[in-house]
Parts: C-alpha cells; structure tokens; sequence
C-alpha cells in the first residue's frame, strides 16, 4: 500500500489525515497516510529515510517548509515563488519534487465561494511566508492590482522586487487607501487575537475579506469586517482543504471533491 505523511513539530492538531483518508475513500485510491511529530534536527534524515522504505510522498508543516524547499532536488515554480515548500513527491527515478499548494488552495477557496478575482484590486496584509506562497497564484487569476502591506515596510517591499509583476505593488500601512475589492490577512494576528494595524475606512469598503486562520467561532477580523458591513467574509479551512485537495492530486492524478470534507471539518469545529 503507498504510503504518505503529514510531518511538522507540533503535529498532533493536524487534519490532514482525516482529510486525505476521506478523499482516498471517495477517490477509490488504495493508500495509507499518517501523521509524524519529527524533531528539529532530525528532518532530512526522517525524510530520506521514509522515502527509502518506499514512501510515495509528504505533506510539511510548521516549521519544516523552508528545509524541505532546500532538501527537494527539483521545484515547481509555485515552490520557487513561494521559498517554501509544502509537498514532497517521490519520482520514480528518486528525485524528490518539492511543491507549494498552499496559495491554490487559497485561490481555489475564494473562486469555491463565488469570490471574483478577475480585474479586481486586492490587498494582502502581511509579507511573511504565507503572503509569498499566494502571490503567485493570485496574479494567474488576472487581477487588476495586488497590494501587499505590513507592519514593517521593508518586507513588503521585498516581496514586490522579487515577483516584478506590473500589476504588483507594496504600500505601507500608513498610506493604504480604501480601494480594494478582496482583502486576505495573511497574518497570523487572528490566533492570538489581535486585529492587524489596518485602518477602518480600508476594510469598510472591501466586498469580500478573507482570513487564512479558521477556528470554532469566527476570526477577530473577521468579526470585524462584517460589524463594518463587509459582505462576505471566508476564513482559511477552506484554504486547508483546498491545498490537500491538490496535494492529492498531484500524488494520485485524480482531483477530489472538497465540499463533504468541508463541511464535515466545519460541523467538527462548531
């Protein structure tokens, strides 16, 4: 039987066995997966070593997603872009192909939910590794601008000159204007409860706001931008879902289905 893993420090929290045990029933897909708690230090040799024992491939977590870009003999240009990678593939011939879900499985979440990207002006709060991973697949959806803020400018500004894109720009928080169709909070503010440093007026006029943090009860900003009439506002399980979906994928050629798991993960959470 094709064996995979989830592997991060912590572990015990994941859902990803649950998800993609799901969709190997569904799928009809004859396949084990797991998850591993592996220590700091042992990383690379725990990969190789579950690769030598006839391992097919891996999901990483926290915080093991810069090492696994660096050990992955090859890389998609997603994981390029991102500097991170989220996915292992185990080739036939042994080189490990590294790949990043993680941003088309946010994109695919905001098109599931009807939101349009197309020509729409978007801003990403935060610059951290979670805002490099969705640049990429959110500038193949056309949009007419990407804006990306933070709390210290300088990383945003980096995050511009790295993609060079026309439609790719960095404003410090400070100057944000409200002119934005699709606002994603890339921070990871939310799990601590805290509102990141954006001013009302810019939230206000947003039609969709999205939180890449889920929890049992609705995000603080979440909460926030629909007190200041946003009208839809999505947080990340979606996101969760819709990068396993493709991770899936990518190690069995078959897509699955997205919205039971949804919904059966949101029932678990309320």
């Amino acid at each position: 039987m094709d064996k995979y893993l989830v592997i991060g420090n912590p572990i015990a929290h994941s859902k990803s066995p649950y998800i993609h045990q799901s969709f190997a029933k569904e799928t009809q897909q004859t396949m084990d997966y797991q998850k591993a708690l592996v220590e700091i230090d042992d990383f690379e040799a725990f990969i190789q070593q579950f690769q030598a024992q006839g391992g097919r491939g891996c999901n990483i977590t926290v915080p093991f997603k810069e090492r696994a870009f660096e050990l992955a003999g090859q890389l998609t240009p997603r994981a390029k872009a991102a500097g991170a990678v989220n996915t292992l593939i185990f080739q036939n011939d042994g080189i490990i192909l590294g790949d990043n879900t993680d941003g088309q499985g946010l994109v695919g979440d905001l098109l599931n939910q009807g939101v349009e990207l197309k020509s729409k002006r978007i801003l990403i709060i935060g610059a951290g590794g979670a805002a490099r991973g969705c640049i990429l697949p959110l500038l193949e959806q056309a949009p007419t601008s990407i804006t990306i803020t933070n709390r210290t400018y300088s990383k945003a500004q980096q995050l511009e000159s790295e993609f060079e894109h026309s439609a790719l720009n960095s404003v410090p928080l400070s100057e944000l204007k409200a002119e934005f169709d699709v606002i994603i909070n890339s921070t990871s503010a939310s799990l601590s409860n805290r509102l990141p440093e954006v001013e009302e007026s810019v939230i206000a006029t947003a039609h969709c706001c999205y939180d890449m943090a889920y929890g049992n009860e609705p995000t603080c900003f979440l909460t926030w931008a629909k007190d200041l009439g946003v009208a839809q506002t999505v947080d990340g399980l979606g996101m969760l879902v819709g990068q396993a979906a493709e991770s899936f994928r990518l190690w069995r050629g078959v897509t699955p289905q997205t919205s039971k798991v949804l919904a059966t993960l949101r029932e678990q959470l309320s």
